[in-house]
């Protein structure tokens, strides 16, 4: 377990790389509601998605020899792009590894930023055979995208920031995908506000720690294309961290289907002004679709995790398409 004063110690460390991103109030959802919705605004974030938070603060707990050698990771997308960046801003190089199903908006993002690339098989965890050779061979040090205990104080960061601004807040939604983000922030709303509710939020299609909490324990899933791209991946059959902290401390995990997270994209775009990728959009989009157990009590959080959506995709979902990837409207 990861526990609050690591996440404090994060929180210190990181304020002067990273932006604190507002929580505001959304009437329209809290009109739906009946409670208070608050959005957190991680899209906000300098690279697009709350991702800085962690890599930077790995980055900054690095020994000057270790920051030298270099750092890589396996990603679908935006963990490679904020650890590109922080590792540029560090003084230190990285190279990511992603899989042939990562858009090429977030490759060519990643290569903007001076990392080195390496685009292998069809899955992360095909991805993160890459990773292992090149440590390996090269010396290079891993910072994975979620299962390490530096990733995951430092996304943990925006349970402080919500604790602090809601005080109140019985329900905390948070995209899940390998567990990095979810642990984090219900590692810090749950120290400090025990009795508030931590939902994560993910696709159907290749939900790896959805399959893996349903099966006790790692297991691996086909990848597949969805709308929400940041949330596909494996979740390491040796996963060390993020299971156990996902098992033990969220309270729900609630799936959406395409058509569900496509709604999530379209009400904030036409309702919040705010231009979200399909991981950004699932908490929306699970409100949208009652799909809170219990019913929804408030006040309530939502983070939104990121904005870097391919534009054409997302000019396509806003006219209607629902599943962009199956020609669905």
């Amino acid at each position: 377990m990861i526990d609050l004063a690591a996440i404090q110690y994060a929180h210190k460390r990181i304020t002067s790389h990273t932006v604190r991103t507002p929580l505001i109030l959304s009437r329209t959802l809290s009109d739906k509601c009946a409670v208070p919705v608050a959005l957190k605004l991680e899209h906000y974030q300098t690279t697009g998605s709350f991702k800085l938070r962690g890599a930077t603060n790995a980055i900054l707990r690095l020994t000057e020899a270790e920051r030298a050698r270099g750092v890589i990771a396996a990603s679908t997308g935006n963990h490679g792009r904020a650890l590109s960046y922080a590792a540029r801003a560090l003084g230190s190089r990285a190279i990511i590894c992603m899989s042939r199903l990562v858009p090429e908006n977030k490759i060519l993002e990643i290569r903007r930023l001076g990392a080195d690339v390496r685009i292998v098989g069809d899955s992360q965890d095909e991805a993160q055979q890459e990773v292992d050779r090149l440590v390996t061979t090269d010396g290079l040090v891993m910072l994975p995208p979620f299962d390490h205990p530096d990733i995951v104080a430092g996304q943990g960061t925006i349970g402080l920031e919500i604790i602090e601004e809601m005080p109140d807040v019985a329900n905390v939604l948070v995209p899940l995908s390998g567990g990095g983000l979810a642990a984090g922030v219900a590692a810090a709303v749950k120290s400090m506000r025990p009795g508030t509710r931590v939902i994560g939020v993910t696709m159907e299609r290749g939900a790896a720690m959805k399959a893996s909490l349903d099966a006790g324990h790692p297991v691996q899933v086909k990848e597949t294309e969805s709308l929400a791209d940041s949330l596909g991946g494996g979740i390491g059959l040796d996963n060390k961290l993020t299971f156990c902290m996902c098992r033990a401390l969220l309270d729900d995990v609630v799936l959406l289907s395409e058509s569900e997270i496509a709604s999530g994209v379209r009400h904030a775009y036409e309702k919040e002004s705010e231009i979200l990728e399909g991981a950004g959009a699932v908490g929306i989009g699970a409100l949208l679709a009652r799909k809170i157990n219990g019913g929804v009590r408030g006040p309530l959080a939502i983070v939104l995790s990121g904005r870097n959506i391919d534009m054409e995709l997302h000019r396509r979902v806003i006219n209607g398409n629902t599943d962009p990837f199956r020609g669905g409207v």
